[in-house]
């Protein structure tokens, strides 16, 4: 994507089922478990670079010692600085990993239970204190609790409210403090109900906390915070004594992947880490599935169980389309099918004038659709070989070479050549360093003969196309450049976990803006206001989305065409022509992924109706207090 989006978080959690000493043993490291969860947090650093996080609950700590270590960074660099911290603190410890039992007991970050975490930040909100894990501290081991996820929840105000009304006093209003504290509740209520009847059964002191430590439920601690849930999540915990849940979110919004075997058991974001960290098929890596939580207790016992009711599916398609690794086996399948499905689109734009026409992309994640967009550009140029073949009457052998050489044109036109800061505070001056980020690659087009076509994940805010990409291939002067998204129009905010909030950021609400004002129709803006000012303050399960008039009197085509005029800029002599992904054919694509919200409007929970409400009121009233 050439326009980086900030997008959801990373989880990562391992849990050991087997003693220090076996691994020490057999893979001759006391660090195994530690070194799965380094590898698992880096082959997902894509999902993450502002913060990253790790816990750690050891089993065999002794009374006064500690049983929970957490690292926590900022930056780009946050995973190689906590594994950094965590080496120190090992060597600081004052004694070697040759002891397992010894290194088991008292050494930090020696344990049988790990949980990583990745922060992209989806709220504005950084520093420190907003990176996960979370720690909920208590002097009874099982009482205490570690949390992470992945998620966005759009209600907030609701759980918040909630548990205050339930007497507790949130120090922080954050939608992860605030679901730790409320887990954490939970979490002493299942505690308290083993108390009272573990002391009635006459048990007290260690052999009554050994006996709640043996018998948590956390499927007691999850089934009735969940249901004020209303967003797109995986919620990842650890208690003190060493349970470990990951629970999915009952629409299957944001992904989950799981591994077990006797030995370990892990669970991520993405399919092919844990693949690569544990070096096992795809078949043997199994996804979460919606409203499913994979539950491993203090004792070793692994259980899936199904703790909210599935949903309406619809898991994230922009997963698919750009934020997931490209080497899990299906999402590449699904990239290429995206270029595939573009075929027809491009070859109207070029007026089927292949002979002039160099494709590329804009690298790097682009890359798999344009294969797969190549290859729809062979399969149509062997039916016109066919074609010509079987029409020709008496070819000689020289025409018949000519029609079989002819070739689909590919160069690498686009380079990302380094990255800018842009510390020039001068917007004109911090515009004509954006302009260097792509550089090209000279004597690729014949100026004003050839089209050139070039490829990218999406179009979502326009910026980077119109500062930099369409000026510099604008300077290899071809007829005309036909910029190509393998992903519909983005036309609503994402709420789930994806930083796309606001919607002046979205080029097509902006073209769609500008086309209802330039033919007359300011009307359906003021219409579209008044509708969503009057259900502000209603439930949000009565909120309707009418940011979808915005859009209705256009087609795609028009929307396409106007965005096209607001990139070019009056120094860029080429014809521009924008090509977007249709929503039908996406979904062709990726037939088990529908979550679209972000093109459609149709978000799966209410929530999501009411942030595109509030999201179109905001922008309307920042509006008028600027003219």
């Amino acid at each position: 994507m050439s326009e980086n989006l900030k997008h959801e978080c990373g989880i990562a959690m391992v849990r050991l089922m087997k003693p220090i000493a076996y691994y020490k043993e057999k893979y001759g490291s006391c660090l195994y478990g530690l070194n799965k969860l380094y590898l698992l947090m880096e082959k997902q650093h894509n999902r993450g670079q502002e913060g990253a996080g790790l816990a750690c609950v050891k089993s065999m700590a002794q009374p006064s010692e500690e049983y929970i270590f957490r690292e926590r960074a900022l930056g780009t660099n946050a995973i190689q600085a906590i594994f950094d911290n965590v080496k120190k603190q090992i060597k600081d410890s004052g004694h070697d990993l040759s002891d397992p039992d010894w290194a088991a007991r008292h050494m930090p970050f020696v344990g049988e239970c790990y949980m990583g975490h990745l922060r992209y930040s989806t709220t504005g909100r950084s520093g420190i204190s907003y990176v996960h894990p979370f720690l909920r501290r208590n002097n009874w081991r099982a009482r205490n609790l570690v949390l992470c996820g992945n998620f966005n929840m759009t209600n907030v105000d609701e759980i918040f409210n909630h548990i205050v009304a339930h007497g507790q006093h949130p120090r922080f209003y954050s939608d992860t403090y605030i679901l730790l504290e409320q887990l954490g509740h939970a979490l002493d209520m299942e505690n308290q109900r083993l108390y009272d009847r573990f002391k009635a059964e006459g048990l007290k002191g260690m052999e009554l906390s050994k006996a709640i430590e043996d018998n948590i439920d956390l499927v007691n601690v999850l089934k009735e915070p969940h249901k004020l849930w209303d967003g797109g999540y995986v919620i990842c915990g650890q208690t003190g004594s060493g349970d470990m849940f990951s629970f999915r979110d009952p629409h299957g919004i944001r992904p989950a992947f799981y591994y077990s075997d006797d030995e370990i058991v892990v669970v991520a974001s993405e399919r092919p880490v844990i693949q690569t960290t544990m070096n096992v098929d795809a078949d043997r890596v199994h996804e979460l599935l919606p409203g499913q939580g994979i539950i491993v207790s203090k004792k070793g016992d692994i259980r899936l169980e199904q703790i909210a009711g599935p949903q309406e599916y619809a898991a994230c398609s922009f997963e698919r389309i750009y934020f997931s690794r490209g080497s899990d086996k299906d999402i590449y399948r699904e990239r290429k099918q995206l270029g595939r499905e573009l075929t027809v689109k491009i070859l109207k734009s070029v007026d089927y004038d292949l002979k002039h026409t160099v494709f590329s992309f804009i690298p790097n994640t682009a890359e798999v659709a344009f294969h797969g967009m190549v290859e729809g550009m062979y399969k149509y140029m062997e039916s016109q070989k066919v074609q010509k073949l079987l029409h020709m009457e008496r070819g000689d052998e020289q025409e018949i070479k000519e029609i079989l050489m002819d070739r689909v044109r590919i160069e690498k036109v686009a380079i990302k050549d380094i990255k800018l800061r842009t510390f020039i505070t001068e917007s004109e001056n911090r515009d004509d360093l954006a302009a260097h980020v792509y550089d090209i690659t000279y004597g690729t087009i014949v100026p004003g003969v050839d089209n050139l076509v070039v490829i990218d994940d999406s179009i979502v805010r326009g910026t980077t196309l119109k500062q930099s990409i369409i000026k510099i291939l604008s300077r290899l002067s071809p007829k005309k450049i036909i910029i190509v998204s393998s992903s519909p129009q983005v036309r609503y905010p994402d709420c789930y976990g994806i930083d796309m909030s606001r919607l002046e950021e979205f080029i097509a609400f902006r073209a769609a803006i500008g086309l209802l004002k330039e033919r007359g129709m300011q009307h359906v803006i003021d219409e579209v206001y008044a509708k969503s000012k009057r259900q502000q303050n209603e439930p949000k399960e009565n909120i309707v989305n009418y940011v979808k008039e915005i859009y209705a009197p256009f087609s795609d085509d028009d929307i396409s065409a106007k965005i096209a005029e607001m990139l070019k800029m009056p120094d860029v002599k080429p014809e521009i022509d924008i090509v977007y992904q249709d929503l039908e054919s996406m979904h062709s694509a990726i037939p088990d992924h529908p979550g679209d919200w972000y093109f459609s409007g149709n978000y799966p929970t209410p929530g999501g109706n009411r942030v595109v409400n509030n999201a179109f009121i905001d922008y309307i009233e920042k509006n008028r207090c600027c003219e």
